[in-house]
This record gives C-alpha cells, sequence and structure tokens, in this order.
C-alpha cells in the first residue's frame, strides 16, 4: 500500500479543479485526510501541452494552497504554469495530472488522434524529465443528452487511448469507479451534488492501492 501521509503533492488539470465543489476541493480534501501536503491548480479548457508553457484559459481557473478555500481566477489570471517551473519550485513528492476531457473533443464527430498523440508525447517528455511520481487521472463517464456533446463512446475510446500514453504517469482508469450516468451532472460533464466527493475518495483510494 502506497502511504501517503507527509507527501508533498502538485495536482494540475482543467476545469474539473476550477470551482469549490469540484475535485480542487473533494481531492484536496482526501488528500488532505490522508496527512498529505497538497497544491491544486486548474485551469479550465487547458490541455496537456498548455501545461508546458504559460497559456491562458478559456473559462477561468482555480487554485487551492492546503486547506485554505479555493481560489478562483478570471480573465488574465486564470492561466498555466509551466510544469518544470512547478516542479522545480515546489519539488513535489507525486504530481496527479486530472486531464482527459479536453482531449476528447465532443464537439467533432471524429477523435483527431494525430492532435491527442502530439499533446500526450510533449507532455509525457516533459514528466520524465523531472523524475517526479506520477498519477494521470483519466475521464469519468459523466452523462450523454447536453449540449457539451459528451457520449459514453467517445470518453470510453479516449480513456482506452490514454491508458496506453500516460507513461511515465500510471493510469487511474475513472470509467471504472461508476457505471454510465451514475454520477449526474450539470452538463455532461461536471457533477451534482455528491459524485465529486465519490471521485475523489476514490482516486485516493487507486493511489494507495499501488506501490
Amino acid at each position: 500500500m502506497f502511504i501517503l501521509k507527509g507527501a508533498s503533492i502538485l495536482i494540475i488539470g482543467a476545469s474539473h479543479l476550477s470551482m469549490p465543489t469540484y475535485l480542487g476541493t473533494t481531492l484536496t480534501d482526501a488528500l488532505l485526510n490522508k496527512g498529505a501536503q497538497v497544491h491544486s491548480l486548474g485551469v479550465c479548457g487547458s490541455t496537456p501541452s498548455g501545461w508546458t508553457k504559460v497559456t491562458r484559459g478559456g473559462c477561468g481557473g482555480g487554485e487551492r494552497v492546503g486547506s485554505a478555500p479555493i481560489k478562483l481566477k478570471f480573465g488574465e489570471i486564470a492561466r498555466t504554469v509551466p510544469l518544470p517551473y512547478l516542479i522545480e519550485t515546489e519539488k513535489p513528492d507525486i504530481l496527479i495530472v486530472v486531464l482527459g476531457d479536453t482531449l476528447a473533443q465532443y464537439d467533432e464527430p471524429n477523435l483527431e488522434l494525430a492532435w491527442v498523440n502530439a499533446e500526450m508525447t510533449r507532455f509525457s517528455t516533459m514528466v520524465s524529465k523531472t523524475n517526479t511520481k506520477c498519477y494521470w487521472v483519466g475521464p469519468s463517464w459523466g452523462e450523454e443528452g447536453f449540449s457539451s456533446g459528451k457520449t459514453y463512446a467517445r470518453v470510453k475510446q479516449v480513456s482506452e487511448i490514454l491508458s496506453t500514453m500516460t507513461a511515465p504517469c500510471t493510469y487511474i482508469d475513472s470509467l471504472k469507479m461508476s457505471k454510465p450516468g451514475e454520477w449526474r451532472t450539470n452538463d455532461g460533464i461536471h457533477y451534482k451534488g455528491d459524485y465529486y466527493r465519490q471521485w475523489g475518495k476514490k482516486i485516493v483510494e487507486k493511489i494507495e492501492q499501488t506501490e
């Protein structure tokens, strides 16, 4: 069992980390309860390559340090921080990446595999150079029938692709944590009520199960 007590953890990702009721709160709380030190940073709409340089978010962001409330960010200040800088300045024991939905291109008829490959290759190469223990949290089911265009077929497709491309990060398959449509959403992607807490708890359980 992997011990989280005393570990310094950096979490980066897109909109699932950006709001007070999202993973920036629930995943952070679950890790804090295990005795970890946590810094989470989410930039809405960001993709892996966006974390290789300073990239402005398309719809805000959020940052949480330790047990403090999430600090919401809008406009010019909602932007990524290059991963090499974050790793160098914070020297985390563990990096957790929460990215998947922004790679799925739900509004397109087909997934552009070459683009996904380029995104993943650039980011994974950068992570490898840091020699940091890393976990990659893949997308969860969400719900079909919303304007986001998310479908179970597409999220399954992108999850299967990511599972083969996240090395050196260990892939955490969120699709195994619930059934399609079980966790209710506001827009097909972002969850209502208690579901973010369930997701955060299950992510931590998966991390603890690794060696």
